[in-house]
């Protein structure tokens, strides 16, 4: 049972399984500095989950993707009623809606608040009126926020150009940090077929169709005496996304034979340890999950020349880069990738274990928090 006494941190982000697989380690680490901690998030199969963190769960209408105003108002009312009733010392905020509803009425409070912006998202690769509000709707939410944390120097440079944030308000964090813990080094796969593994949403944007453009150019020059490498698809489909795959064109690639779908996973070590090199070709990143997990698992990478990726992979180092939106330049990659000899790729391999252990581990990340809520004027009786 939390103190009630304790200072009070509540933290949204747009889906529960977020929180639960990304935000674990921050809330036991604000649960071991004194902090009690309410979540406010969209119901989902994680709750349960959720609430064996020890938080206090509030339950909060909100269409992640939607672009109602209607709705959006309603979350604006439905997060100043909450921040109204609960009164918390610092409101934490991740994602687009948290970021920008959720801060407006903390505002309005005078709740202090600590942002992340942890990717730009399609709204900012694809230029549009609707990068032209968010833009507008992030400058008045941003505007008193106590810190505005991003995940690499590019999204920030973004935001302060445009004049969303000011240099006083911006700090860098590795990334929603990883567990070295919970991601170890593994052996590499004795696989006699090389395995290529496509980590993430089936979005055009994550690079999914240069991925499978370039694994069929592979492939229609490749031996018919050698084993013909595999490339794996590992992640949820959503057909309520913006640019989502087709159905008709992910079964097309399927029917071809091209790739492998593994489907969605709620443990993505059993597929790292399978594979011999992790590709991520997309269009811009925050600081990409899927790369951290990839390299603490000591696998070499593949990735788009893109903010975010290239805060991960070193060229030549621990695997390589190619020019973002170009099937041939990947598929160059891959055949350098695939020419390397076993003792080189577990070399990478190993570099990648080492350079993540020494930049993004999580415990980075939640000192990088607890020293930004700390410089807070919190209620004086309640300063830990």
């Amino acid at each position: 049972m939390a103190d009630p006494k304790a200072p009070s941190v509540l933290l949204s982000v747009n889906t529960t399984w977020n929180v639960v697989n990304f935000r674990s380690g921050l809330i036991r680490a604000l649960q071991a500095a004194g902090f009690s901690v309410v979540v406010a998030s969209p119901p989902d199969a994680y709750v349960q989950a959720l609430k064996a963190l020890g938080v206090r769960y509030e339950p909060l209408a909100m269409a992640a993707r939607g672009t109602s105003v209607f709705a959006d108002a309603r979350l604006w009312l439905s997060y100043r009623r909450l921040m109204q009733a609960l009164r918390p010392d610092v409101y934490l905020a991740y994602t687009i809606k948290p970021n920008i509803f959720g801060s407006l009425a903390a505002a309005q409070l005078k709740i202090p608040v600590i942002n992340n912006i942890s990717g730009l998202g399609s709204m900012f690769i694809h230029r549009s009126w609707m990068t032209s509000l968010v833009s507008f709707l992030y400058r008045h939410a941003l505007k008193t926020s106590h810190t505005v944390f991003f995940q690499n120097q590019d999204d920030a440079d973004l935001f302060l150009g445009r004049k969303l944030v000011q240099p006083a308000q911006c700090a860098l964090l590795p990334g929603s940090g990883i567990d070295l813990t919970h991601f170890l080094a593994q052996a590499p796969s004795e696989s006699p077929a090389f395995r290529f593994l496509f980590v993430g949403r089936m979005l055009w944007e994550k690079g999914i169709g240069e991925y499978v453009a370039a694994a069929k150019m592979l492939l229609e020059s490749w031996p018919l005496t050698a084993p013909k490498p595999i490339f794996q698809v590992l992640g949820a489909r959503d057909g309520q996304a913006s640019g989502q795959v087709p159905d008709r064109q992910w079964a097309a690639w399927l029917r071809e034979g091209l790739i492998e779908d593994l489907g969605s996973t709620h443990d993505v070590r059993p597929y790292l340890a399978q594979a011999h090199c992790v590709v991520l070709p997309s269009y811009r990143e925050g600081t990409p999950r899927a790369l951290l997990e990839a390299a603490a698992s000591a696998r070499p990478m593949i990735a788009a020349r893109v903010p975010g990726c290239v805060e991960v992979v070193r060229e030549g180092l621990n695997g390589y880069l190619c020019e973002a939106r170009n099937a041939k330049a990947l598929a160059a990659c891959m055949r350098h990738m695939l020419a390397l000899s076993a003792e080189q790729r577990q070399a990478m391999g190993e570099a990648a274990r080492s350079d993540v252990a020494a930049r993004f581990d999580e415990q980075k990340v939640f000192s990088a928090y607890l020293q930004a809520i700390h410089t807070i004027p919190l209620n004086p009786a309640q300063r830990i």
